[in-house]
């Protein structure tokens, strides 16, 4: 078989596509422009060189001629191409989000006019849009930054992209130690693998902290994120325990007062009667000492049901300006059993109700002072470093001592004791419940009640070295009903 001839076809080559040449756009409007032209010229050139005129002469007209026709055409294409790259500046500008750019020579019933006409209507669409955006993420800022729950945002990897103040101060760190780390190495991977609405503790604030989670899931930039926001739901838990409690205690007390009244009536009725009727002298004696015990007990029934009344009948606050430290040494002065030392604080002056506040502190020095005189509570044990044999350490004097720190927009105040601490504080706050086998189980109750009705919190925690430390916060700025104000002064 012959070779094929040149250039003819062969089976399963495909020639690869010839790429068109095209002009740009400004040489195709200046090669209309000449060939527009260009009948003109060629007719112009005939008159010309049929003229009886000199060769110096149709020369110089010829050319004067090309010349004409060469700024015609450059004109020509001024004029078409100008406007068109003045419309592709301002869009490019847009697509940078620069929006002080117009569009010249817009004006209607012209159809390059009424191009720039759209184009400068849609750059201050743009623009207001713009606007509208930036106020309204300005706005969306300040409403998460203001929101008083902790609120974070991560994406898929579980990595912190956005917290709020409220954020930072529960995990006590600012915004730029907290981005870019994960879930699990700040302490919140439990909030993301759990369900939304659920209770979940955390391994920060108190001990006894109730948040309630909730998640949602957002796009950003069509990246799925999650939403992260806590609220601390222990006053509101807290608040509804009390209720239930306040509801018990006031249907015991009515049905137990309905009972006590008449059957102190009666014995005192009985005791009164026997004195009188009764011949036999030990037997009289008799009766008369079982009346008074029924008599007796009915009175300490009496006065422990109005004891836990306290709680169902707190009255809310009466707020007028206190001198922190003279309730502080006045408190203090009223213990008799130990002297109570008093660490020098600064002044300050707090919007509360003195007496609810004295109440409040009263229970806690006492518990406090119970505490460091509890029997045995002076001896420790130590270990020798040399033979690894433990020896009793030497008793210390029993110690109570009342600390206050005033910040920026709250109080801390202490009351510390070296005595043998607590077993389980959270159950301090349960109402009934005591460790003291002559104690009532309110006093902290009520302390803690007392405190939340000033906008505070109370909390007791074991001390590292021994002892028990009761630390109570108050806001230094409270308003009429109790609660904080927005702002110093207000």
């Amino acid at each position: 078989m012959g070779s094929s001839p040149r250039g003819s076809f062969r089976p399963g080559v495909r020639k690869p596509p010839r790429k068109r040449v095209r002009l740009l756009y400004e040489r195709r409007i200046s090669l209309f422009s000449l060939l527009v032209a260009l009948p003109g010229m060629i007719i112009g050139g005939v008159f010309i060189v049929q003229q009886p005129w000199s060769l110096e002469s149709k020369c110089a007209l010829v050319f004067a001629e090309l010349f004409v026709w060469w700024l015609l055409a450059m004109a020509l294409q001024e004029q078409t191409t100008r406007p068109l790259q003045t419309l592709a500046n301002v869009i490019a500008a847009l697509r940078e989000e620069d929006y002080s750019f117009r569009a010249r020579g817009a004006a209607a019933e012209d159809v390059l006019g009424e191009l720039s006409l759209e184009v400068n209507s849609l750059a201050d669409l743009l623009a207001d849009q713009r606007i509208l955006s930036i106020e309204a993420t300005a706005l969306l800022r300040r409403v998460v930054e203001e929101i008083d729950a902790p609120l974070f945002t991560f994406d898929p990897d579980q990595i912190l992209r956005l917290v709020n103040s409220a954020g930072e101060r529960l995990l006590q760190q600012p915004a730029v130690r907290l981005l870019g780390r994960t879930a699990e190495e700040i302490g919140l991977a439990r909030c993301l693998n759990s369900e939304s609405e659920t209770l979940v503790p955390l391994p920060f604030q108190t001990p006894n902290a109730r948040w309630m989670v909730r998640r949602s899931s957002f796009r950003q930039k069509g990246v799925p994120h999650s939403l992260i926001v806590l609220s601390d739901v222990s006053r509101a838990l807290r608040e509804e325990e009390r209720s239930a409690w306040q509801r018990l205690i006031r249907v015991l007390g009515h049905e137990l007062n309905n009972s006590l009244t008449p059957i102190k009536s009666i014995a005192g009725s009985l005791s009164f009667q026997i004195a009188n009727a009764v011949a036999d002298d030990g037997q009289r004696q008799d009766f008369k000492r079982g009346l008074e015990i029924i008599e007796t007990r009915a009175d300490n029934l009496n006065r422990f049901l109005q004891a836990y009344r306290q709680l169902a009948q707190m009255p809310p606050p009466t707020l007028r300006k206190t001198s922190l430290a003279t309730i502080v040494e006045r408190v203090a002065g009223l213990e008799t059993r130990l002297q109570v030392q008093v660490a020098p604080g600064p002044t300050i002056e707090l919007n509360v109700d003195p007496d609810q506040l004295e109440q409040m502190l009263i229970n806690l020095v006492r518990n406090a002072v119970e505490a460091a005189l509890e029997p045995g509570r002076a001896t420790g044990q130590s270990t020798n470093q040399s033979n690894n044999e433990k020896a009793i350490a030497p008793a210390e004097d029993p110690l109570v001592i009342i600390r206050w720190d005033a910040r920026e927009k709250d109080l801390v105040l202490t009351i510390e004791d070296n005595g043998p601490g607590l077993l389980n504080p959270s159950n301090a706050f349960i109402p009934f419940y005591t460790t003291k086998p002559a104690g009532s189980g309110i006093g902290l109750a009520l302390s803690r009640q007392i405190v939340e009705a000033h906008g505070g919190s109370i909390e007791l925690l074991n001390r590292s070295e021994r002892g028990c430390q009761a630390r109570v916060t108050l806001p230094r700025f409270l308003g009429t009903e109790g609660q904080p104000d927005a702002k110093p002064g207000g």
